[in-house]
């Protein structure tokens, strides 16, 4: 079973930048096309930046141009770099494999945009 650890989400004021990291337990990681998500309270889990194997990005429309998604291969992981944050991008966020089969999700990491 493959387990996914997010890290890095914190309260942050409007404007402010975050770094998160997604670690995978997955020996051919670098196989897959790895996707970050987010959910806000009461509202469907939605996909925020897709990265292929082979380095191809797509950004969902209200992250485009003040978040960049990459991965280090080396080490199985997919970070996602946030800048201009604004109070709607509040939600948990998660990563995983892109796809109508996933691995098991993990616990996400809580990323606050609050004055």
């Amino acid at each position: 079973q493959v387990q996914l650890v997010e890290s890095g989400g914190e309260l942050v004021q409007p404007g402010g930048s975050l770094r998160l990291s997604c670690a995978a337990s997955k020996s051919d990681f670098n196989l897959y096309t790895m996707t970050w998500y987010r959910q806000a309270p009461g509202k469907p889990r939605e996909m925020v930046a897709i990265i292929t194997s082979s380095g191809r990005t797509t950004y969902a429309d209200y992250v485009k141009g003040r978040f960049t998604i990459s991965r280090d291969n080396a080490v199985n992981s997919v970070y996602l770099q946030m800048s201009s944050l604004k109070p709607e991008d509040t939600a948990v966020y998660y990563c995983n494999k892109w796809g109508t089969v996933q691995w098991t999700w993990g616990q996400g990491t809580q990323v606050t945009v609050s004055s």
